[in-house]
């Protein structure tokens, strides 16, 4: 696993926390533009009685319903962006739902995840590769000292 991560970008506690700022403001954005898609998408079935299968317009879809798909594709297309944009920043989108991004970082040698949360004002937790969210553990005074890239 060690050759497929060694392309991989590597943070500091630092560079994560640099980030922070713009990532906020930009999950926020994701997690209204969420909300919205979801309200939109049960408009949607309210006015069709059913889940939607597609949004592409079809023959019988009112101008409501013309318009209300039109406006959830636009709301996806930027939805899936946004969420790219944070890939190229070199975040790993753990749970959309909430805003939950990593980066990759290391401790004392080891590759760990730097875990960061929607609404945290800066990065205090990191876990194992293999540990969820809930083997979340506080980047402490000493974890900081050996944080290396």
């Amino acid at each position: 696993m060690e050759e497929q991560t060694e392309s991989l970008r590597v943070f500091t506690i630092s560079e994560v926390n640099a980030l922070i700022p713009a990532l906020s403001s930009l999950v926020r954005q994701q997690l209204r533009d969420q909300s919205e898609i979801e309200h939109g998408l049960a408009e949607l079935m309210r006015l069709t009685g059913e889940p939607p299968r597609s949004l592409e317009r079809t023959s019988a879809d009112s101008a409501e319903v013309v318009r209300l798909k039109t406006d959830l594709r636009s709301r996806i297309a930027r939805y899936e962006t946004g969420w790219q944009r944070v890939q190229t920043w070199g975040g790993v989108i753990k749970d959309p739902q909430t805003g939950l991004v990593d980066f990759y970082g290391r401790v004392d040698g080891k590759l760990v995840w730097l875990c960061w949360r929607y609404g945290e004002d800066t990065l205090g937790y990191y876990h194992d590769l293999k540990a969820g969210y809930s083997g979340r553990r506080p980047l402490s005074a000493d974890v900081r000292r050996n944080l290396v890239n």
